[in-house]
């Protein structure tokens, strides 16, 4: 049976389409994500699998992944618009014209006054804003400075004990450029609980 050059092309071009197609899928959905994933793990084995925190062998969270701490012997985070829920990350995408926003950051700014026991124009912005994906582990140096007070009177500590382990704990800029100072509310946390033993 003789085949026309147009139907022996019209092959040629479908085969040439699925070999095309299985380098990619194969190539590029398999072999360049598992590359990443395995070079990511010799590169950076802690970040790789989840910068995963552990306090006598059990897993108590992750250093890039904020939780409540509504204790007032802990520091707390920033907001969060996600409710800490790794699954629901997001900001509150709110504009700042609008009215829901300003009566929440009125609310919480009244509500942080308070609870530390200082003036509204006393308190940073960190702890009234969410960060956006609503995640943020880390708050400003200032944010945790005015917190010492509340958490050293809770625990029963001197304030200037507390006040060295926030300094402790301050992260400086990525290679001394990227970033601002932060410090990790989790560690910080953890780091208070290890001194109360």
């Amino acid at each position: 049976m003789n085949h026309s050059p147009s139907h022996l092309d019209d092959r040629a071009s479908w085969r040439a389409a699925f070999v095309l197609a299985a380098i990619v899928l194969v190539g590029y959905g398999f072999l360049y994500s598992l590359a990443g994933t395995a070079l990511g793990r010799v590169l950076f084995p802690h970040a790789a699998t989840g910068s995963l925190v552990e306090q006598g062998g059990k897993v108590v969270g992750s250093a890039l992944v904020a939780q409540p701490f509504a204790d007032a012997r802990y520091f707390s985070p920033r907001p969060s618009a996600a409710n800490y829920d790794p699954m629901a990350a997001s900001g509150s995408n709110q504009a700042r014209s609008n009215p829901d926003l300003r009566k929440r950051l009125d609310d919480a700014l009244a509500a942080v006054a308070a609870r530390e026991g200082v003036a509204r124009e006393a308190v940073p912005g960190d702890l009234v804003t969410e960060s956006g994906g609503g995640l943020d582990p880390h708050v400003s140096p200032a944010a945790a400075r005015l917190q010492v007070a509340r958490v050293a009177k809770a625990r029963g500590l001197a304030e200037a004990d507390v006040a060295a382990l926030v300094e402790r704990h301050i992260e400086r800029r990525q290679f001394g450029l990227f970033g601002a100072p932060r410090v990790n509310v989790l560690e910080l946390n953890l780091a208070l609980d290890a001194r109360a033993r």
